[in-house]
């Protein structure tokens, strides 16, 4: 079992997800600890039922980089017109030092103006826990389409 996360002075700690995986990226399977998701893994174009590690990360980076716009678009009282739109994209690469990744964000803001728009996605990125994470250790693109 995991331990109790604490957080470092003057922090708070807001979540822990908890996830147990067994059987690898392969043919694995992951649950959460509260029954709310349950994932199959199989390889990146094998056909077999199954999702893998790289559009796990995706997903997850969209969904918070979309929250992250939220926040920033409230504090500077840009009204969305609707859903931003983001689309992600994580490239597994194999070369000299072994696996790596690559990351893209192409992110859509109908009806907002395109300079305020481009302060909203590079602020957004700023303060996303998953750009912050990512952007230390690989190579990520932001980009305003």
């Amino acid at each position: 079992m995991s331990q109790a996360a604490t957080a470092p002075q003057g922090e708070k700690l807001v979540y822990t997800g908890r996830a147990h995986t067994q059987g690898g990226r392969d043919h694995g399977i992951a649950r959460s600890d509260d029954g709310q998701l349950e994932v199959k893994f199989s390889p990146p174009g094998s056909g077999r039922p199954g999702t893998n590690p790289e559009q796990m990360l995706a997903a997850g980076w969209s969904a918070c980089f979309e929250g992250a716009l939220d926040i920033v678009a409230r504090k500077r009282r840009v009204t969305l017109a609707s859903d931003p739109t983001i689309d992600a994209e994580v490239d597994l690469n194999h070369g000299g030092d072994g696996f790596f990744l690559r990351a893209r964000l192409n992110v859509s803001l109908p009806g907002v103006e395109r300079d305020v728009a481009q302060a909203l996605v590079e602020e957004a990125h700023q303060i996303c826990p998953y750009s912050k994470a990512l952007s230390k250790s690989i190579d990520v693109t932001v980009s305003l389409v």
